[in-house]
C-alpha cells in the first residue's frame, strides 16, 4: 500500500510541474510573438497553449485515475489518463489546423516581423525547456506505467523538434528577409503537429479498445518459463488489461489431476506471487485451474500418477503460441 501511495504523490507532482512549467513557457512565447509579429513563432506558441490546457487536464485526469476502485467502478479508474491524452490528440490537431490557416492566409497578406533575434532566443530556450520536461515525464511515466505521462512527454518532445526547425527557419528569415519564409515554417511545422496529435489518438485508442500488447504479454511468458514447477503442466488464455498501474490477470493454469484443493490453492499463490514479485505494477489476478487430461500425459513431469498413457517429453514452452491460446478444456 505504502509503494502505490508513493507512485500516487510522484505521478501526480510531476503532472503538476508540468502543468506548471508548460504555463511559463507559453508566456514567454508569446511575449516572443508580440515582440517579433511572426506566424511561424505564433505556430509555437498556439502549439503551448495546447501544452498548458492538456497539462492541466492530464493532472486531474491522473487525480481520478489514482482514486482507489469502488462500487460504481469495481477496475479502478484508470482509463481516465487515456481519456485524457485523447482530448491532447484532438487539441494537437485543432492548433495544427489553426496554424495552417493563419499560414496560408499570411501568404497573401504578408505582415512584418521585427526583433527576430530576440524571438529566435526565445524559442531556442523554450524549446530546450521542452525535451527536458518531455524526457523526465517519459521516464517516469514508463517507470509507473503513465500513459497520459507518456503521451504528455512525447508532445512535449516533438516541440522541440519543431522549436528546431523552426529556429533554423526564422534564422534563414532573418538574414534573407523573404516573408514568404516565415508562411512555410508554419505550414511545414502545422504538418508535423497534426501527425503528432494523430499519433496520440491511435495510441490512446488502442489502449481504451484494451488492445492486446503483446511485447508485455511476451515479458510475462519469460518469467512464468523460467520459473516453472514441475506441477504447472499448462498455462493458457493468458489475457492481460492495463489500467492505470494496475495490470488485471486472467489466465488458465493446468495441474495434475489427482493434486488435493489445497495443493492446488497453493499453486496458484505461487504464480500470483511470481509475478508480482517481478513487476513493479499492481497485478489484479484471476485464475482459473483445470485438471490435466490424457492429452497432457507426455508434458508432466508428476510421478505418482496411475492415469499415464504416455512416457514424459518435455514441458510446455510458454511461449506466444501456447500461452495466449484458447483452449476448451475436456474432463480426462
Amino acid at each position: 500500500m505504502k509503494k502505490t501511495k508513493s507512485k500516487t504523490d510522484l505521478k501526480f507532482n510531476v503532472q503538476r510541474n508540468i502543468a506548471i512549467s508548460s504555463f511559463v513557457i507559453f508566456v514567454g512565447k508569446l511575449i516572443a510573438y508580440f515582440l517579433t509579429n511572426s506566424v511561424g513563432i505564433l505556430t509555437d506558441a498556439l502549439e503551448s497553449t495546447v501544452n498548458v490546457t492538456t497539462g492541466f487536464i492530464t493532472l486531474y485526469a491522473i487525480y481520478i485515475s489514482l482514486q482507489p476502485k469502488d462500487e460504481n467502478h469495481p477496475f479502478g479508474h484508470g482509463k481516465a489518463e487515456f481519456l485524457s491524452a485523447s482530448v491532447e490528440g484532438f487539441l494537437i490537431i485543432i492548433a495544427g489546423i489553426i496554424i495552417i490557416f493563419e499560414a496560408i492566409k499570411r501568404l497573401f497578406v504578408p505582415a512584418e516581423v521585427s526583433q527576430l533575434d530576440i524571438g529566435i532566443l526565445i524559442v531556442a530556450l523554450a524549446g530546450l525547456l521542452n525535451y527536458l520536461i518531455g524526457w523526465y515525464s517519459i521516464r517516469i511515466g514508463k517507470k509507473n506505467n503513465s500513459i497520459a505521462l507518456i503521451s504528455g512527454g512525447k508532445h512535449l518532445q516533438s516541440d522541440t523538434y519543431s522549436s528546431i526547425g523552426l529556429v533554423v527557419g526564422l534564422v534563414l528569415l532573418y538574414y534573407t528577409k523573404l516573408a514568404w519564409l516565415d508562411s512555410l515554417i508554419a505550414l511545414i511545422f502545422g504538418t508535423i503537429i497534426i501527425i503528432t496529435g494523430l499519433k496520440i489518438l491511435k495510441e490512446t485508442t488502442s489502449h481504451l479498445m484494451d488492445e492486446a500488447d503483446f511485447k508485455l504479454i511476451e515479458q510475462f511468458g519469460k518469467v512464468i518459463d523460467n520459473n516453472k514447477p514441475d506441477e504447472w503442466i499448462d498455462i493458457h488464455n493468458f489475457k492481460l488489461v492495463k489500467y492505470g498501474n494496475a495490470f488485471h490477470i486472467n489466465c488458465d493454469l493446468v495441474l495434475p489431476w489427482n493434486l488435493y484443493l489445497s495443493e492446488a490453492h497453493e499453486e496458484g499463490e505461487k504464480l500470483k506471487k511470481l509475478l508480482v514479485s517481478n513487476f513493479n505494477e499492481d497485478i489484479v489476478f484471476n485464475l482459473h485451474t483445470d485438471e490435466c487430461f490424457k492429452k497432457y500425459c507426455k508434458h508432466c513431469k508428476r510421478k505418482d500418477c496411475n492415469e499415464r498413457n504416455h512416457a514424459f517429453e518435455g514441458q510446455l514452452n510458454f511461449d506466444m503460441s501456447n500461452f495466449t491460446k484458447e483452449k476448451t478444456e475436456k474432463t480426462r
